[in-house]
């Protein structure tokens, strides 16, 4: 990415822009780029696929830490659905995720829902919330479910 756009989410920008500094600095496995993403909060929350519900900046920092500890996280933003008002956003999408396995890279899938709130410094993220999912959650359905939980 640019980095003036990158530049734009960090300061103010829009909510895609903020999304897109977040997963770039994924990527790259850049804590402080990534941080500077979310609101300064006590109540943002992050759940990861299959772990805990982590609250506060302190709380986050330090999981992704762990997380950049074993190599930066090749995820990508697909099929982004947005929900927009003048001060918020809910972005639902789906990861694509590159994990490495003794046989070489692999796709995993993930559904995230991503909320930004509109702040004093730009747009920010407020919760960031991922299933673990599959290839089949690729295609969307507007079908209404059999099971809903």
């Amino acid at each position: 990415m640019p980095k003036a756009k990158l530049q734009a989410a960090t300061v103010g920008g829009t909510a895609d822009d903020t999304e897109a500094a977040f997963y770039d600095a994924l990527q790259n496995g850049d804590i402080d780029k990534l941080m500077a993403c979310w609101a300064d909060e006590d109540d943002i929350v992050c759940v990861h696929p299959g772990g805990p519900r982590v609250v506060g900046v302190a709380a986050i920092r330090s999981a992704f830490d762990a997380m950049f500890g074993q190599g930066r996280i090749r995820a990508w933003p697909e099929h982004v659905r947005r929900v927009d008002a003048l001060a918020s956003a809910v972005h639902n999408l789906v990861e694509r995720i590159e994990v490495m396995t003794p046989d070489g890279p692999r796709e995993a899938f993930a559904i995230a829902t991503n909320v930004y709130h509109k702040t004093a410094q730009g747009w920010r993220m407020v919760a960031h919330h991922a299933s673990p999912g599959t290839g089949r959650d690729m295609q969307e359905s507007g079908s209404v479910p059999a099971l809903l939980h």
